[in-house]
């Protein structure tokens, strides 16, 4: 009998502005889009990472509601379970994609930082917990941590800044404050910032935070 290996990825990508890689951003777009949907986020950010590169992979399912899109794992929303399940299910596909980035531009886990957006966060906050080494940072829009009380098994404590917006009406406003309570519990430290008027989607504010967390986690400082 012969055991299935992780399926593999590709997607879009930007080049470092600087023309020198130091470090790598790595998109986890939502249920029913694609690599493209966040790819050019990285545009906006480039002028504070200039030495980044950014990609952003299709995930690696057709999407069952959404034939033209993809998903890390299905969705039902009648089983209290399944995110549990898919987080599980998917990790594999996405270490081993994330290691073959790294190695590519050969660089260390820490000058790695994910940022998902929903079901993109579930999976950037549970791959990203349970790396071998953890990664620089972890941003999470529109998202939340799946398992709260499955945090025994994490191996670091990257920076964590979940973005959410106070009008969401796909993932409730009460999940930011729920996971970083949980992550606060695991003593993982979780800082988060709301954007007000703002649904299930990422507005300029949390563009803009979401950036100088970035840059301030891979570089060590905050630009001016």
């Amino acid at each position: 009998m012969t055991m299935d290996g992780p399926k593999t990825m590709d997607g879009p990508r930007l080049n470092a502005k600087s023309g020198k890689v130091k470090y790598l951003v790595v998109f986890l777009h939502g249920y029913g889009a694609d690599g493209n949907d966040l790819i050019d986020l990285g545009q906006q950010w480039q002028d504070w990472l200039p030495d980044a590169a950014f990609v952003s992979p299709h995930a690696p399912e057709p999407c069952g509601m959404s034939p033209m899109g993809r998903q890390w794992f299905p969705l039902t929303m009648r089983d209290p379970s399944e995110r549990w399940r898919g987080v599980i299910g998917a990790r594999a596909t996405l270490d081993a994609f994330l290691d073959a980035e790294l190695a590519r531009l050969d660089l260390g886990n820490n000058r790695l930082a994910l940022v998902g957006f929903s079901q993109g966060t579930m999976m950037a906050l549970h791959t990203g917990l349970r790396r071998t080494t953890p990664p620089a940072a972890i941003l999470g829009y529109s998202g939340e941590l799946v398992g709260h009380d499955q945090l025994a098994d994490v191996t670091g404590k990257p920076p964590i800044l979940l973005v959410h917006g106070d009008r969401d009406e796909v993932i409730p406003l009460d999940a930011v404050f729920s996971s970083s309570n949980a992550l606060g519990k695991a003593e993982i430290g979780c800082q988060y910032h709301l954007s007000i008027g703002t649904g299930h989607g990422i507005d300029g504010g949390g563009l803009h935070h979401g950036g100088l967390f970035l840059a301030k986690a891979l570089t060590g400082k905050t630009p001016g």
